[in-house]
């Protein structure tokens, strides 16, 4: 079998904000079972949304007709993950921007190729509005026919300043166990 490689997408534009630290958890589980993990903070690109041009699916591009901005590179990361992480901060109790413009556009040009990759949704959010940004994020997965491993709770956790989700003792725990889920199942359908 090769390496089994998780790669988690960041919409948060801070650089180790609760985001990403919620993330590490969730990879040092991975990383426990021998799968690599990479990171790859989407906040503060400049990254356009969807045209709706249709010229990726039109012509099976396998990535966006536009190349101005990161889009096609995390495409080729998309299409080489064995698991996919979708984190985002919740902003008015949404996605981030980056986020939402990664999900449609990735959506058109590659949704096909992720069919039975193994995918989780990480969400932070100061109070309110978790479960939406769960929910969205969750909504990529279903419609690229992904495999969505569960944890003890929905996975999120809560906190405004940077390490206040380091004080959420079940957000961690949540965490823990959704990379303990996704590299058992990562091992089992890679087998």
């Amino acid at each position: 079998m090769n390496a089994l490689k998780v790669v988690a997408f960041n919409g948060s534009p801070r650089e180790n904000g609760n985001t990403s630290r919620l993330v590490k958890v969730v990879f040092s589980a991975l990383e426990s079972e021998g799968i690599s993990t990479k990171e790859v903070r989407m906040g503060n690109n400049k990254i356009r949304g969807c045209a709706a041009c249709g010229q990726c699916h039109e012509k099976k591009l396998e990535r966006c007709a536009f190349s101005d901005d990161p889009m096609n590179g995390w495409i080729e990361e998309l299409k080489q993950a064995d698991g996919i992480i979708l984190a985002s901060p919740t902003y008015f109790a949404n996605l981030t921007t980056e986020m939402k413009a990664f999900i449609d556009r990735a959506g058109f040009s590659c949704r096909h190729l992720l069919h039975r990759k193994v995918g989780a949704p990480v969400v932070v959010a100061r109070r309110g509005g978790a479960i939406q940004t769960y929910n969205a994020l969750m909504a990529f997965f279903g419609i690229s026919q992904m495999v969505v491993p569960g944890s003890s709770y929905w996975n999120m956790g809560y906190g405004l300043k940077a390490g206040d989700v380091e004080k959420d003792e079940e957000a961690k725990e949540t965490m823990k166990n959704l990379g303990a889920n996704m590299a058992w199942l990562l091992k089992r359908l890679n087998a």
